[in-house]
């Protein structure tokens, strides 16, 4: 799965799966523009990648910005053959607990971020008559989560998204898939409670998390030339622990 000459764009590089999807497309020849929330964040995972690389300080949540830096990544780097939209955030707390201000964030984040970076990217990938879209939602998307009634609509909207771009850019030989990470040792799970871990371990047939690479690893396969006849689809990646 070479991306040799390709330009990817990868949000929320600059650590845990977003850092790990990003070094994996470096290794595979493409050149990769890493976005993050700040210049440092990115700059770090672009200065890991090496030659073809670089950073971009970003809120996705931000229409206008959102428009300028694609803008800056076309002159600087050539279209974009491949998004992956790994920005996310958590605000985790009790439905009754939950202010608006929590419910708003990480809807904006989460899937008005991938609907902001998709339009952005879509007229240049239509005009190329290619493009590779891949979206990260999550297993609580799939199946709920106490707690995070925010975070579980949020990645349930951005499978949603998946299909409805799936169905609008196919003809123009784009494809736009998902993935849904199960719990992977990353910042955001870091969190878990240890009895929680043990339950994962205990239950995923995978016996584990999951790590980053395992996520990196589904993520190029829908980016490369292999995946081309699929499109709308959404894959678990969580070592079997919700089958």
């Amino acid at each position: 799965m070479g991306f040799e000459g390709k330009v990817v764009v990868v949000t929320g590089a600059s650590r845990g799966i977003g850092r790990e999807i990003a070094l994996a497309f470096g290794r595979a020849g493409g050149n990769v523009a890493c976005i993050a929330t700040t210049d440092e964040g990115a700059n770090r995972t672009a200065e890991a990648i090496g030659q073809g690389a670089k950073g971009y300080a970003l809120d996705v949540s931000d229409s206008a910005a959102v428009d300028a830096v694609f803008a800056k990544i076309g002159e600087d780097m050539g279209t974009p053959a491949v998004l992956v939209n790994n920005a996310g955030i958590t605000r985790d707390t009790l439905l009754m607990r939950m202010k608006d201000e929590d419910w708003d964030r990480v809807m904006d984040v989460n899937v008005k971020g991938a609907f902001l970076c998709i339009r952005a990217v879509s007229r240049a990938m239509m005009k190329a008559r290619y493009g590779r879209i891949v979206n990260l939602s999550s297993v609580i998307g799939q199946h709920g989560g106490a707690g995070q009634a925010n975070y579980a609509a949020s990645k349930a909207g951005v499978i949603g998204l998946t299909m409805a771009v799936a169905r609008e850019l196919g003809s123009r030989g784009i494809t736009c898939n998902a993935i849904a990470p199960g719990f992977i040792e990353s910042d955001m799970t870091d969190s878990l409670p240890a009895e929680f871990r043990e339950y994962v371990v205990k239950n995923a047939p995978a016996g584990r998390l999951g790590t980053g690479a395992d996520v990196a690893a589904a993520v190029l396969f829908f980016a490369s030339e292999e995946a081309a006849y699929i499109t709308g689809q959404t894959l678990t990646v969580d070592g079997g622990l919700m089958i």
